[in-house]
Formats: C-alpha cells, sequence, structure tokens
C-alpha cells in the first residue's frame, strides 16, 4: 500500500508541475514604456533588454498582457503610408512589434503606437516567437 502512495504521489506531482510548466510562457516581452526599453526573457532567465520608441504625443500604445496574434517578415502598414515594419510580431488588432529604420529615435516616444526596434533586434525577437510558438509567447506593455 505504502508502494501505491507513494507511486502515486510521485506521478500527481509530476503532472500538477507539467501543468504549471505548460501554462507558463517560454518567451516574454517586457515593455516598459516610461523608459522605453522592451526587456526579453527566455525561461525566466533575461536574454535582451533592448530600447524602443512606443507612441508619440497624439497616439496610444496599448497596455496589457497579449499573445502574438500573426507574424509577417515584412509588412506594410495599410494605414501610414505604406511604412516598411519588417520582422512583425503583431499582438494587438494593428499594433505590432518591428523593426524601424528610424533608429535614431529608439529610446523615445515617436511611433503612432506599434513598438518598434532596431532592425537587428526585431529580427532576433521575431525568430525567438517563431521558434517557441505563439502559444508560449507572452507580450506585456506597461507604463
Amino acid at each position: 500500500m505504502k508502494k501505491f502512495v507513494l507511486t502515486a504521489t510521485v506521478l500527481a506531482t509530476a503532472l500538477f508541475g507539467m501543468s504549471i510548466a505548460s501554462r507558463a510562457a517560454t518567451l516574454v516581452a517586457n515593455i516598459d514604456v516610461s523608459s522605453q526599453t522592451m526587456t526579453v526573457s527566455k525561461y525566466g532567465q533575461v536574454v535582451y533588454r533592448w530600447s524602443v520608441s512606443t507612441a508619440r504625443k497624439g497616439y496610444f500604445t496599448p497596455r496589457g498582457s497579449y499573445r502574438p496574434q500573426w507574424t509577417a517578415r515584412m509588412w506594410y502598414s495599410r494605414k501610414y503610408d505604406n511604412s516598411p515594419m519588417p520582422y512583425s510580431v503583431f499582438f494587438h488588432g494593428g499594433y505590432a512589434i518591428h523593426g524601424t529604420g528610424s533608429v535614431r529615435n529608439l529610446g523615445r516616444p515617436a511611433s503612432h503606437g506599434c513598438v518598434r526596434l532596431h532592425p537587428a533586434n526585431a529580427a532576433a525577437f521575431y525568430s525567438m516567437v517563431k521558434e517557441v510558438g505563439f502559444g508560449n509567447t507572452r507580450i506585456v506593455v506597461t507604463n
């Protein structure tokens, strides 16, 4: 009987542990609008911290916690003069994390609401999202 209880306990612990792990995001992008930074963590370890540009005056970057909705290796904004949006990870309607050619503006609000990154950083984030999957990625935007 003791052996059965011990086996059942070990099995239950393993299953419970797996369910918690499966709910936790493998990849987390924390965007801090006040500091204009994005911190990327993989398996709970910070792997990158980058300067970003979020919404400038008159525009808004949505706050909250999101999963990626879709990606595009190269997208052109239908709303803003066909502006290029390389390595786009869309997380809330038309809002995305993407590369920009306006790297001199990184570190201060400059966008129409998207989260802009240096193109090399956007490519790295895009690749990580594709690698771990949408369900294992969380995008958190805070003040």
